[in-house]
């Protein structure tokens, strides 16, 4: 097992404790092996990101999408059916077991929706930062000459 010393980092930036902690936190989070469901993340534009989640075999009904406190936490669970029992399996590569995976969304960071097609669950996420964290140009004064008397 492979760990990471983020102190340089602490030493040099002010204020991204927070982001040192979360490497941490996904660093730990690869090595524990769950890697159920498979997912993807991308980046569409400056603002919006996309979150598409491989759960074929579940329905609509069976997954379950919260948002809390800077987490997105994705579970899924399947009914129990009888069918299971009837059936007969020569190869079963299609895991229908219940899953639950989270991710640690940035602050401002908001869902603004979800889809499910084709056994692919699609997460639209949105940044919004508010005006006072915009970026905004600040005029420099010119310095004015004191006449002298």
């Amino acid at each position: 097992m492979t760990t990471f010393d983020f102190t340089p980092l602490y030493r040099s930036a002010i204020g991204f404790e927070r982001l040192a902690h979360l490497a941490e936190t996904a660093s730990q989070t690869r090595q524990s092996g769950n890697n159920f469901p498979p997912y993807n993340i991308e980046q569409l534009d400056e603002n919006n990101y996309r979150i598409t989640m491989a759960v074929a075999g579940f329905d609509q009904d069976e997954v379950e999408i919260i948002t809390q406190n800077n987490e997105l936490l994705v579970k899924g669970t399947k009914a129990a059916t009888d069918e299971k029992d009837s059936r007969t399996f020569l190869h079963r590569g299609i895991a229908e077991r219940n899953f639950e995976r989270k991710f640690e969304l940035a602050d401002h960071v908001f869902v603004n929706g979800a889809d499910m097609k084709n056994g692919l669950l699609y997460i639209e996420l949105e940044r919004q930062l508010p005006e006072a964290m915009k970026p905004r140009k600040i005029e420099i004064n010119g310095a004015k000459t004191l006449s002298s008397k």
